[in-house]
């Protein structure tokens, strides 16, 4: 048999792309080891105190010196960052991760819509815990703009917004062959997300440590759902990505 028999060709294919695999699944272990590293010295600097000029100086550069009560900006601004800020609200979440879900269920893409679920579940369930842990009190140092009930760190709009349109983008991501269309909606997500996280500090609800917090979580938690997608795939429960043709020719 030649080297350039279709056996061996084939052979090859295989061995190139398990070879592949192999290097995605330790750059993701390498990078939850990084988002957890992030987040513990993250919590250290907040928990000493040695983020509070940082935090106090993103917060006022945002605020009118005048009126603290202002944020920079005409009116529609502030009315924008607060339509914005919605988009990660739980409501709106859960709505959009429910529609999504049972969208999958009709199609009979069971495994697939309970890697969603288990996903943003699983997020929004971490958020909670990590939220009571460590209970840090929202800022007192600006006027809020909007309405908050929960502890501010870490930040629940700026993790569980990451999750979910990260989540969601990468579920279309898999079921679209064209390598562009997949960089589309990763942009669209990474930048709703970074619309979100920055409105929570532009409205005065969280310091900006809170929401360097949350991305940090949900990196280190996307991460994890993405090897259990991985280990899910190779088991025949989540259906397989849809390559792109270049790809595969």
């Amino acid at each position: 048999m030649t080297l350039s028999s279709p056996k061996m060709l084939l052979l090859r294919d295989r061995v190139l792309r398990l070879g592949r695999q192999e290097v995605w699944l330790l750059v993701a272990v390498l990078l939850v080891a990084g988002g957890l590293l992030a987040f513990g010295l993250l919590v250290e600097e907040v928990l000493e105190g040695d983020t509070s000029a940082f935090d106090r100086a993103i917060l006022l550069s945002l605020r009118n010196p005048a009126d603290l009560s202002d944020p920079l900006g005409p009116g529609w601004v502030e009315e924008m960052a607060r339509d914005i800020t919605s988009l990660g609200s739980h409501v709106i979440l859960v709505l959009i991760s429910l529609t999504v879900i049972g969208y999958l269920v009709m199609v009979r893409k069971r495994g697939a819509a309970l890697l969603v679920f288990a996903s943003i579940g699983g997020g929004m369930l971490l958020s909670t815990v990590l939220k009571n842990v460590f209970e840090r009190t929202r800022p007192d140092l600006v006027p809020h703009a909007v309405q908050v009930y929960t502890a501010s760190f870490p930040s629940g709009h700026a993790m569980l917004s990451a999750v979910t349109y990260l989540t969601l983008g990468a579920l279309l991501m898999r079921v679209h062959p064209n390598r562009r269309v997949k960089a589309y909606l990763l942009s669209v997500a990474i930048i709703i997300t970074v619309l979100v996280g920055g409105s929570r500090v532009y409205l005065g609800v969280h310091w900006p440590t809170d929401v360097l917090a949350g991305w940090c979580v949900w990196a280190t938690w996307a991460m994890l759902c993405w090897l259990a997608a991985v280990w899910l795939q190779r088991r025949g429960k989540v259906e397989q990505d849809i390559q792109d043709p270049e790809d595969a020719a």
